[in-house]
Formats: structure tokens, sequence, C-alpha cells
């Protein structure tokens, strides 16, 4: 033990001594010659600082490497630029920063170069949640659906699972704190169980991305970034509230942060609750109550030679099972039968920096312990207990000339066990292994990405329940294995034009449900049969993309092919079972093609202007011409906003009117129903204020303001009439310190 103290006293000592790098200038406008307060950022490190008033600064402890420094300021175009530091340099940088009303660009962090937006190859929508929540979303799921080609499969208000291009459920992955997010999402009646507080932006990639994230990326990935440390020397707090009039909800966050020149620390708490929806024909919807408790914290450590962050994440989600229209009550105490779900995410991130080359090394621990109250609050009818470790190893090989490398190992471990008298699915252990490599090569005016993978899964599930029995599930040993590629291209030959071409490949293999269910699953009032002869879902997109931006106007197309060969999809039977209709799952190929379609326009020098619309659609069939389910209706979204920045108490204000148009939903599949369109109409107003040292944030917004009464298709109450929620008025206040 004496020994190992002494090495890591050395080491310690070593990284303490070892070659400090910096980076300074000075940043100034390019038309007007004055200096500009911006941002110095390296995402790489997630280390940064600002600029002064005179536009100088200076960013020190700078670990040998090469990275992407961005520097970044409103009302100016964001600039990337790749550094090399090394031998105890100061390297000085100068800029001119060219104005431009397009909003600040951010480096995507869910694909492996860390470009910005703009020199992507791959197109991801990325919003903060500070827009999400300015848009009156309660949740965060809530929230994301505003984005276009994507949607939501909604039970209440407290229960939404995000659809990308029509898929959903198992074939989107989502990702926080950097590891892959696993809290037995196969349940259509099963939410993200995660809170918005403490998650910094969203980002969101349509279509298959095997290549990047394995198993279960084969309809896309929502990559959700977790709140940044503050900058080195400085210490933050803030508080903010929301109430919600609809639910009677208040939303309460708290979060702290400090750093130091190489340690880091912050953390968050929150705490929603929520009454009863009401609709717009003026009735609350029995039990569809939920609250949250939620808690974020992280620490991180920056020396010349390594990066290590650790973060950790409980969340405790009571959600109420709204079942008919019963008692009306105001009421926030949860009755039967309800859920109540822990979740457990632990991260830690490494990174080993060499001198042209880099290491990382993330690990995660998940744990979801989801219980389902019936008859008796204080016995789980239903109680589920799921284990996971992840790992994910990556090597940023030296550039050679223009030629990025990616090489990866990714891997889980996951075991499933059932504590309650009831079993959706049996006591199993899952073992994920997946070997990638990936290269982007960067030319004037055409950048080339490109990679593959092999992947192997291992599904070993106990038999359940009496051999004799007619719901026997009986044990499974079964491996998935599957090969997936990606090739595509960014050309930019015309100025202000940008085309994206992609290809690629993805797959997800069977999950536990759809192999061995074989009884009534509560939540769905369906009697459900798994199939063990179930193989891997495999899909080839092709997506093409087309953006043209200048100082007046933005104008974007997407449109894609999606072609899945064995698409898994559950299917209602003749037979009743206990009085419940049975339901199998089944295998056929498919097909989805659709696409997003919108412009932007921010007039200059009218830069506070803003009208942004876009529209989206997608159409899945089965290979027998039949529609898929869970299919969103076309929709048509228009936003008139304004934006007035850099006054001298008032620091901006902003306003805003959004009016979608949900259309018919006419393409449904054998057992749904047709569904009307509507209209939604929202709109809000919100100003900060600095007052000294604090900075004071007050919002009021409205959703569904003419009180419509509608039901979505992706709502899970649609088969019993239930509508959707009514009028809401909500009002924010935040203060930062």
């Amino acid at each position: 033990m004496q020994n190992m103290l002494c090495l890591l006293a050395v080491f310690f000592l070593y990284t303490a001594a070892s070659a400090q790098n910096s980076l300074t200038g000075t940043i100034i406008s390019k038309n007007k010659n004055e200096a500009v307060m911006a941002t110095i950022y390296i995402p790489q490190l997630e280390k940064g600082t600002a600029a002064d008033f005179d536009g100088n600064y200076k960013l020190k402890n700078i670990p040998e490497g090469n990275y992407n420094v961005v520097f970044s300021s409103l009302g100016y175009a964001t600039i990337s630029k790749k550094i090399n530091f090394s031998n105890n340099q100061t390297i000085t940088e100068n800029l001119q920063m060219e104005e431009s009303a397009v909003e600040m660009e951010e480096v995507i962090v869910s694909t492996p170069f860390h470009k910005l937006q703009s020199e992507n190859v791959m197109k991801v929508d990325r919003v903060s949640t500070d827009d999400l929540n300015s848009s009156g979303a309660v949740t965060l799921a809530d929230g994301i659906k505003n984005i276009a080609g994507v949607d939501l499969i909604t039970t209440g208000t407290g229960i939404g699972k995000p659809v990308i291009r029509g898929l959903s459920s198992n074939r989107v992955l989502t990702y926080t704190q950097g590891v892959r997010l696993e809290n037995q999402q196969f349940g259509d009646e099963h939410g993200l169980g995660i809170n918005e507080a403490g998650v910094e932006s969203v980002e969101v990639i349509k279509g298959p991305a095997s290549l990047l994230y394995g198993s279960d990326a084969l309809g896309g990935v929502l990559y959700l970034n977790p709140e940044k440390f503050a900058i080195s020397g400085e210490t933050h707090g803030d508080l903010s509230s929301t109430y919600f009039s609809n639910t009677l909800g208040t939303s309460t966050n708290l979060g702290v942060k400090t750093s130091g020149e190489k340690l880091k620390f912050l953390a968050r708490g929150s705490y929603p609750t929520f009454s009863d929806y009401e609709t717009g024909a003026n009735y609350r919807v029995t039990n569809s109550r939920f609250n949250e408790k939620d808690l974020k914290t992280g620490v991180q450590y920056l020396g010349t030679k390594f990066k290590s962050t650790i973060r950790y994440n409980y969340n405790r989600s009571n959600i109420g099972i709204a079942e008919e229209i019963g008692e009306q009550t105001r009421s926030k105490d949860l009755v039967l039968p309800f859920q109540e779900i822990d979740n457990h995410i632990l991260s830690f991130d490494n990174t080993a920096f060499f001198n042209k080359s880099s290491l990382d090394v993330k690990a995660g621990y998940l744990f979801n312990d989801r219980r389902e109250f019936e008859n008796d609050p204080t016995t789980a009818a239903l109680r589920l207990k799921l284990n996971t470790f992840n790992y994910d190893v990556k090597y940023n090989l030296p550039e050679f000339g223009k030629l990025e490398t990616i090489i990866g190992l990714q891997g889980m471990f996951q075991n499933n066990k059932n504590e309650g008298e009831e079993i959706l699915i049996p006591d199993a252990n899952t073992t994920d292994v997946g070997l990638l490599a990936t290269s982007h090569y960067h030319m004037e005016k055409v950048d080339f990405q490109a990679g593959i993978r092999f992947d192997s899964r291992k599904i070993e599930s106990e038999a359940a329940r009496n051999p004799s029995d007619a719901d026997f599930i009986p044990a499974l040993n079964k491996t998935f294995t599957s090969f997936t590629a990606a090739l595509g291209a960014k050309m930019d030959f015309v100025e202000y034009l940008s085309v994206r071409v992609n290809l690629a490949s993805g797959f997800r293999a069977p999950n536990l449900a759809e192999l061995t269910s074989n009884g009534i699953h509560e939540g769905t009032n369906r009697y459900e049969r798994g199939n063990q002869n179930l193989t891997n879902e495999q899909n080839f997109q092709a997506d093409v993309s087309l953006e043209y931006r200048n100082k007046h106007i933005e104008f974007f197309a997407n449109g894609f092919y999606n072609a899945v060969n064995n698409y898994i999809f559950i299917s209602p039977t003749d037979e009743m079972i206990d009085d419940t209709p049975v339901y199998d799952y089944l295998q056929n190929n498919a097909s989805l093609y659709g696409g997003e379609f919108g412009f932007h326009l921010h007039p200059h020098p009218l830069d506070w202007l803003h009208f942004e619309s876009s529209f989206e659609t997608v159409t899945g069939k089965l290979s027998s011409t039949e529609y898929l389910p869970l299919i969103p209706a076309n929709s048509l979204r228009n936003t008139f906003r304004i934006e007035m920045k850099d006054g001298i108490t008032r620091k901006s204000s902003s306003a805003f009117v959004t009016l979608e148009n949900t259309f018919n939903q006419k393409t449904v599949s054998n057992f749904e129903t047709r569904t009307g369109g509507y209209s939604l109409l929202s709109a809000g107003i919100e100003s900060s204020f600095q007052l000294q040292k604090v900075l004071l944030k007050i919002g009021l917004n409205g959703t569904n303001i003419t009180d419509k009464e509608y039901i979505s298709h992706l709502s899970r109450f649609k088969p019993v009439g239930i509508l959707n929620i009514g009028r809401s008025l909500n009002v924010n206040l935040k203060v930062e310190i």
C-alpha cells in the first residue's frame, strides 16, 4: 500500500511539474474594428475563458495536444481553429470576427470528431434546454418534439418516448453523461427517466447511428449534453421556479458550480410536481399526476496529461397510471395504480493527452429499479431491477495530413432481475461487444467521413413460471451479430450552399420483451406473446440534406429513404386470454421515407426579427403494403420571434408566437384508427435584467392558448378517447449569481 501511495505521489508531482501551454490574443470585429467580448472554449478539454472589455484573452494550463478551439460571441459568426500545443508554448491568436445574424454555433458532441455543425458531415439538430423551457415544455421529452423530424409517444403529460422519423422504442438510443441510458425502455408506458435540470442541450441524430453506438441506434440517437462546469476561477449559483396553470404544477431548480485552475465541481437539484392535467373539454384526466426528484453532481480534474470527470445522477419518478376518467380533483397525492421508478447513473470519463493523439476511456454504471403498485401501495406487484455496466474506449490517432481517424471498443454487461409477483420479462443477462473504426478527410470544398463496425450481442435468460403453465417462458440463449458501415460527404461548391449526402446501415437485436413475453402487459391492456425465432432488424438509409445560409435567410431541405429488413412489430390476433386481446410479435420488411423542410428569415439589418417555418413528413409501410403503426402525422410549424439584446440594465428581451398545424393522419395500420388534424397556438415573452452581479430572468408563456380539444395520433390514451392537455399559462422566474 505504501508503494502504491508513493507511486501516486510521484505521478501527481510529475503532472504538476509538466509543461504548461497557453493561448493568448485579441479579438476584434472585422467591420467596426471594435473589441469583441468573445468566449474561447476547447470542447475536448471542457476548458474556456472570456475576453475582457478590450477583447484581450488568455487561456492557461493547456495540455499538450491538437485541439479545436472555438471562438464565439452573440452577433458574430463562430470560428473554429485547429491548434497544436506543445513544448510549453504561449501561442498568440489574434482574430477578426465577422458580424452575423445567425445564432452562435456549438460543437456537435454526439459525432466523433467534434466539429461545428457547419463543418459536420452528418446533419445533427441541436437545441438548448433553455429554449425548450421557454417554449412551455412540461418535461424534457415534451420539449424535444419541437425539433423537426422528432415526435413523442405520450402517456399523459408524465411519460413521453421520442420518435425519430417514425421509429421509436428500442430503435432510438438515448445517451446521457456520455453513456447509453438503459432503463427498461422497451415498454410503451416507460419514459426517459431524465429531468431537464442539469442538461445543457439536446442533440438529435436522425438516422442509423449503429456505427457510433451499436445496437438500438438503428433509428437515431437522442444525445443529452450535461451542464458545463464553470470557467476557471469563477463560482456561480442559480435558482429558478416555474408554475404551470393547467396542472397547478411547479418545478423548482437549484444549482451551484465552482472551478479552480484544475479542479471543478457542480451540483444541481430539482423537484417538479403536477396534479392531473385538464383537457380542452374542461375535465381532468384522473391519476395523470406525477412528481419527480432529481439530483445531479459532478467533479472534474484537468491536468497537463489527462482529464478525468465523474458525474452522478439520481432520479426518482412517481407517476400515476391513468386508466379512465374518474374523480375530478386537483390533488397531487398519488393514488393506485402508480409507478415508482429509481434511476442511478454514474459515469467516469477519462482522457489521456499525448503530443498528437489522445485516448478516451468512458465507463458507466446504471441501476434502474422499476416498481408498479396496483392494489397495495406498500407492495409492488411488478418490480424489475436492471443493472448495467458499459464502457467506451476510443483512440484518436495522430492526424495524417488532413485525415483524422478514430478506432474504438465499446461494450455492455446487463442483468435484469424480477422481484415482484408479476413477470413481464424473465431474469436475463445481456452482453455486448463492438469494434469500430471511422475516419474524416478534410478538403477545401469537400469533407468525407467513413467507417465500419462489428457488433455481437449475447442474451441469456432463465426460464420463468411452471413448465406446465400456458404462460411458461422457456430459457433463452442466443447471440446476434452484425456488420454496419457508413459513408458521407459534405460539399460546399457554391457560396452559402452546403450539400450533405450520407449512406448508413444500422441494426437492432430483438429485445427481451419481443423474444420472451408471455403474459398480460397491464400498461398496454394486451396479452403479449414473444417470438424466440426473431432475428436482427437490419436497415440501410440514404439521406440528402441541402442547407443555404446568408445574412438574410437560412433554408434547409432534408430527404431520406430508410429500408428496414426484418422489422419487428406487434400484431393483434383473433384470440382472447383472460378477457384480454392477444398480440404476437412478428417480422416483415418495411420502408420509411419522408423529410423535413424549412427556412429561417432574419433580414439584415433587422437582426432582432425572425420568422421560422418547418414542415415534416414521414410514411412507413410494411412490404405487404400495410402501413406501420405509430407514425406521426404530417405537421407544419410557424414561429414569429423577436430578440432584443445588449441593453444596460435590461440585458435582453424576446417574444414569440407559434402556430403548429398537425394534419389528418389517414395512413394508419390495420389496428389503428384515423386521427383528425388540429392547430395549436402558443406564445411567450421573456426578459433578463442585470442588477449588479445578479442576473434576473422573468418569462411568461402559454401553450394551446385557444384551449383546443384534440387527440394526438401518438397518444396512448387515444383508444379510450381521452383528450390531450388543454390551455396552460406558465410563469418562470430565475436568479443567477
